[in-house]
């Protein structure tokens, strides 16, 4: 797409005066509501929200997002307990997607589930 005829678009738009009584034209911005969510999975968690999924499932990726990176850096002695509390997770979420309709045993969720594992490389 030629993005300089869209642009050239707008700044017409906007000199002829379209965008001045825009519902809620000089407010803030309204607050996301998933500024708690990383960064790096935030838009895929927009996008399971989209889909349908609901802020329990997120509040789950949450926890398994912040335990898989507590699993990293743990001394030996934590692991174990962190690696029971992420697949206690690992669990929920597979229950809250079961109950959405998707198969949690397919074998594309299995390789994207080892893919997140090997990510996390929690040995």
């Amino acid at each position: 797409m030629n993005w300089r005829i869209v642009e050239e678009a707008i700044l017409k738009a906007r000199e002829e005066g379209k965008f001045n009584n825009l519902p809620g034209a000089g407010k803030p911005l309204p607050k996301d509501e998933l500024e708690h969510v990383p960064a790096d999975i935030r838009m895929a968690v927009r996008i399971l929200k989209n889909s349908g999924y609901d802020d329990e499932a997120v509040f789950v990726q949450k926890e398994m997002t912040e335990l898989g990176s507590r699993l990293k850096n743990a001394p030996e002695d934590e692991k174990t307990e962190l690696e029971q509390a992420y697949n206690q997770q690992m669990r929920k979420m597979n229950s809250l997607l079961s109950k959405k309709g998707v198969r949690t045993n397919s074998s594309s969720f299995r390789q994207y589930s080892r893919q997140i594992n090997d990510r996390l490389k929690w040995d």
